[in-house]
């Protein structure tokens, strides 16, 4: 099979959230294991060069410059995208995509990929979630239950390190979990009170991949205990919180088993016609432009959602002239993704002897409580919502000279802000798909992805919805001066794209099986947040770590019998 020098067990496109726990479970069976990024080497504690640095010796002191700002419209909205951290997102002009309809692609192209800027929220899905589809008569069946991810979910929790507390609700399924910090005073007040005068919703406290109390497992990574700095899209130097570049990657290449390829441009997956199966990738130097073939027997492609999906498509041959398993036509179609284009935000001036005291990488979390045993409202599905209360500063600028000194000096507290912001579950749609183009594309040779995937009616009652629960939630808890509003922001900038290459039970209406392979090539896997059916109201990045633990141990099995 090809090179032998270039010719392994399996290969991973992709180093990030999934592709690290896939090549940490293969190098841990003893598998020889290549690891495809398409991006720059970033090694753990060497290649942070912001993380120790203090506020006046950033030349903007953290804020982007215009003309870097006006250079790249889409990348520049997003949360991290600040002088700390912008050399680990990709700037617009050298990855270029096509909007058929506004779209925010964030990305982020080194070792670790986005794991090094999450915002490390880490809730289970639960059975609500899983048979949502079915239930509701949307998308298709998941081929899965929560059953049977509950214990991968379990056993990635305990690696990762997983601040919560067991709240016992059947809506967000406890797990694994290390001590959970303090909310706020306001926080607790309001989960107090929530609780009774409300059935069915709860405020908790937001479970986050943070280390609160080391175990032997996180010491013998080299990880330390969260410093609570809040600095973490820099990459954190104690390995405080879950990233692929501190824990999985690391911990890999200690079995000896690992071979990294950084500036790796994944072009597509070589399926051969007379042998039935993929056998290779091929690969495109992102520097040299020298195109280079490596070889395995299993194949995980854990690129990124849309990456994901622009390789699958451009994966052609006789037997998949239209993208690699894609028999029925759906690949790149049926992408989802997260609402969070609604905020409500208000003042509260109980508890005026209290204020907050250091900083916290979490705050308070409301699980979803609409149509969740049966429907009672007029669109589908639901929104979980964060929530958060701190103390601001009121700040005096009265005056002239001396006087307007002596006013900015004078640091008063002001009345308690609070404010939650909306997470809400998109229904997949046919009409939400990604393509490739037919003529441009980019520096390697790959053809750009045409992206048309917008918000719909049902978004818009959800957002409506919210604001209305969230009001009246605000106003009966005594908050005072409440505020909604609509960011209007494009899908693609909560980060949480899913799709194109579902899972489901049916060759016919989706292109996974339950075990992540391609139903028509099955030496192939997906487990990033491509292979998701559904997208649920809770952050993803758990889910897919779980999924492709799972995968792993079933491909590794199949591997033994020689099924695959």
């Amino acid at each position: 099979m090809g090179n032998p020098k270039n010719t392994f067990d399996v290969i991973v496109i992709g180093s990030g959230m999934s592709g690290g726990w896939a090549a940490k479970e293969f190098t841990e069976k003893g598998l020889k294991t290549l690891v495809l990024e398409r991006g720059r080497e970033v090694k753990h504690l060497r290649d942070y060069p912001t993380t120790n640095k203090m506020p006046w010796e950033f030349e903007h002191r953290n804020e982007v410059p215009k003309d870097i700002k006006d250079a790249n419209p889409v990348v520049s909205r997003c949360y991290a995208f600040r002088e700390d951290a912008m050399h680990f997102l990709v700037k617009d002009t050298e990855h270029p995509y096509i909007q058929e309809k506004p779209f925010d692609w964030i990305r982020g192209y080194q070792t670790g990929g986005k794991s090094l800027l999450w915002a490390r929220q880490t809730q289970r899905w639960s059975r609500y979630d899983f048979e949502g589809p079915k239930r509701d008569g949307f998308a298709v069946d998941w081929p899965i239950r929560y059953n049977d991810l509950a214990p991968w979910y379990s056993h990635v929790e305990k690696f990762a390190g997983i601040s919560g507390n067991k709240d016992g609700l059947a809506i967000l399924p406890d797990g694994e979990f290390l001590p959970a910090l303090d909310l706020s005073c306001v926080e607790n007040y309001f989960k107090d009170f929530v609780a009774k005068n409300y059935q069915n919703r709860h405020i908790i406290y937001g479970r986050c991949a943070h280390i609160t109390e080391p175990k032997q497992i996180h010491l013998d990574q080299g990880r330390a205990q969260c410093q609570n700095r809040n600095l973490c899209q820099r990459g954190c130097p104690f390995g405080g919180y879950f990233s692929s570049n501190s824990s999985t990657i690391p911990w890999a290449e200690r079995t000896g088993n690992l071979t990294m390829v950084s500036q790796a441009v994944v072009h597509s997956v070589i399926y051969d016609d007379k042998a039935g199966k993929a056998t290779g990738v091929k690969v495109i130097d992102a520097i040299t432009k020298k195109e280079t073939e490596y070889f395995a027997r299993i194949i995980f492609v854990n690129a990124g959602v849309l990456n994901t999906n622009l390789i699958l498509l451009n994966s052609t041959s006789s037997r998949f002239p239209a993208g690699l398993g894609n028999d029925n036509g759906l690949l790149g179609k049926y992408v989802a993704f997260h609402n969070y284009r609604a905020r409500v935000s208000g003042k509260f001036d109980g508890m005026l002897d209290k204020t907050t005291d250091g900083r916290s990488p979490t705050s308070a979390y409301i699980p979803r409580f609409r149509n969740v045993e049966k429907q009672e409202t007029n669109f589908l599905r639901g929104y979980a919502a964060g929530f958060s209360a701190n103390r601001g500063i009121n700040r005096h600028t009265e005056g002239f000279g001396e006087d307007l000194k002596s006013a900015i000096n004078k640091r008063e507290l002001g009345p308690w802000n609070v404010g939650s912001h909306m997470m809400g579950e998109t229904i997949p749609k046919e009409s939400n798909f990604v393509t490739l183009d037919k003529d441009r594309k980019d520096a390697w040779g790959i053809p750009q992805l045409r992206i048309n995937i917008a918000y719909d009616d049902n978004d818009e009652k959800m957002v409506k919805d919210y604001q209305e629960q969230l009001t009246e939630m605000f106003t009966r808890a005594g908050f005072y001066d409440i505020k909604t509003s609509d960011s209007k922001q494009a899908p693609g900038l909560d980060i949480h794209e899913m799709g194109g290459v579902r899972m489901g039970h049916d060759a016919k209406t989706s292109l996974l099986n339950k075990w992540n392979q391609l139903h028509a090539c099955k030496n192939v896997f997906v487990t990033d947040g491509a292979c998701m059916t559904s997208t649920s109201t809770q952050n993803p990045s758990l889910t897919y770590m779980a999924i492709t633990a799972r995968a792993v141990d079933y491909a590794v099995k199949e591997m033994k019998k020689l099924t695959i």
